[in-house]
């Protein structure tokens, strides 16, 4: 049976094997089996998703951040008034905050209908497939990252997205502290003009 994954959209994917073009192996997840589909995982790789539903396969890198510094940032988003419009992804000494793309016109929709007597009409069932829809289909941009810089002294840094004109870009906004500090005094600035003035 070849190796299978379904993402949080729902959509089932393919591990194939291809060759690049100096003739080594390259793994690959496809909505198809292309190439040669491959039977188990290979040694030394892992499956990965990224916040926006794309598969990959990954080599397993050692683990560079504690269980407490990414718990830290957990805690930090999750007192986030927001919380749900953000996704933290982690990857070796990187921690990458990620906010919701699209406005939620389903959720304008509810508020409305509270606001105008139509709640009733609102079933558990109708309010469940929106929150389900919601999961499959929101995109998330990623707006802030933490970067392990000493290993020896747990040292952080912080960058945030920039969105000047044409030019989408990492800045950096604070350095030499340590992951509760950032996390602390930078999470509660998303979504708020305070982000903006970060730098």
């Amino acid at each position: 049976m070849p190796v299978t994954y379904i993402n949080r959209k729902g959509l089932k994917y393919y591990l194939c094997q291809g060759v690049t073009k100096t003739g080594k192996p390259r793994f690959y997840f496809s909505r198809e089996q292309k190439g040669e589909p491959l039977e188990e995982i290979p040694e030394g790789y892992k499956i990965t998703e990224s916040v926006n539903g794309i598969v990959s396969l990954s080599k397993i890198r050692p683990k560079v951040l504690s269980k407490q510094e990414i718990n830290a940032v957990k805690k930090a988003l999750k007192h986030h008034p927001q919380a749900k419009k953000y996704r933290l992804d982690v990857k070796s000494k990187v921690m990458t905050i990620y906010e919701q793309d699209e406005l939620d016109l389903e959720e304008i929709a509810t508020l409305l209908a509270a606001e105008l007597g139509f709640q009733g009409f609102i079933t558990d069932e109708t309010n469940h497939r929106r929150i389900e829809k919601r999961k499959i289909n929101t995109r998330y941009t990623p707006v802030m990252k933490f970067i392990l810089t000493n290993k020896k002294t747990r040292l952080f840094r912080a960058e945030r997205m920039c969105f000047l004109g044409n030019i989408d870009d990492w800045i950096d906004i604070e350095f030499d502290k340590t992951i509760e500090a950032l996390a602390n005094q930078l999470i509660p600035t998303l979504g708020t003009d305070e982000f903006y003035e970060l730098y």
